[in-house]
């Protein structure tokens, strides 16, 4: 038993000798390995637009994008004068109003930007989503290099595709149904209205979206209008149901 055990230490030690012996040959034989290359710099980092944001005050009182008329057709001017707006200089009473919003229909874009609830930004490889709080209204902005659909079929919201200059996202809407007023004063908004939005962070807490509306229906030229949202970190979309709304039941009486 015990020449056993030291035949098989003495095979034991001899491979490991012959092992260590290879391993060595192998290293010196080898060809010197040339120094790393550097890795090419990568694409910058696409800007971060998440959170949870909330307009800021100072919107004309959050219902309008303009405190004055902006250049209105003939036809824009018609619609504008029957309409009965809850807010602004021509504003009645909520029992009075034909602001649809009041009876619960979608504001639509860009009227959505005007509620008095918070709205969360959350961003994919191919789209960034807009998350309302009121009546839990979705809008996406698709980031992936898609154009606008030749039959798009027309809705609240539009169809929205954007892409990267810098740190903003330029977003191109078309194909709004126009059923609803641009905002809480009853500036009209056709279906031939068109949209262009600069959306970018201006410090680590504010948002900054610059919009373009082109609507040769309801105005004569283009006109620019500019929206601030605070970012809060700490709060959640919660759940709204318009028609919870005790205001709006009281419309309704």
């Amino acid at each position: 038993m015990r020449n056993r055990l030291a035949v098989a230490a003495l095979a034991f030690v001899a491979a490991f000798t012959c092992s260590a012996v290879l391993l060595a040959q192998s290293k010196s034989q080898a060809p010197p390995q040339s120094a790393p290359t550097e890795k090419p710099p990568s694409a910058a980092a696409t800007p971060d637009l998440s959170g949870v944001w909330n307009a800021m005050s100072g919107v004309y009182e959050f219902a309008s994008f303009s405190k004055d008329d902006p250049p209105m057709t003939p036809w824009g001017q018609a619609q504008l004068n029957a309409a009965k707006p809850s807010q602004g200089p021509r504003g009645v009473k909520l029992t009075e109003t034909n602001d649809k919003v009041y009876k619960c229909a979608t504001p639509g874009m860009p009227y959505i930007y005007l509620q008095l609830f918070p709205m969360q930004i959350v961003q994919t490889p191919k789209e960034l989503i807009e998350f309302f709080e009121y009546d839990h209204t979705v809008r996406y902005i698709f980031t992936d290099g898609r154009k606008h659909p030749d039959d798009v079929t027309p809705t609240y919201n539009g169809h929205s595709i954007g892409h990267w200059e810098g740190d903003t996202l330029v977003v191109d809407t078309v194909a709004l149904n126009g059923k609803n007023w641009l905002d809480r004063v009853g500036h009209p908004e056709s279906d031939q209205m068109h949209i262009v939005e600069r959306i970018r962070r201006v410090d680590g807490k504010s948002l900054q979206v610059d919009l373009t509306f082109d609507d040769p229906k309801s105005y004569t030229k283009p006109w620019t209008a500019h929206v601030g949202f605070q970012l809060h970190p700490d709060w959640e979309i919660l759940e709204h149901v318009c028609e919870d709304n005790l205001a709006f039941e009281s419309f309704e009486k």
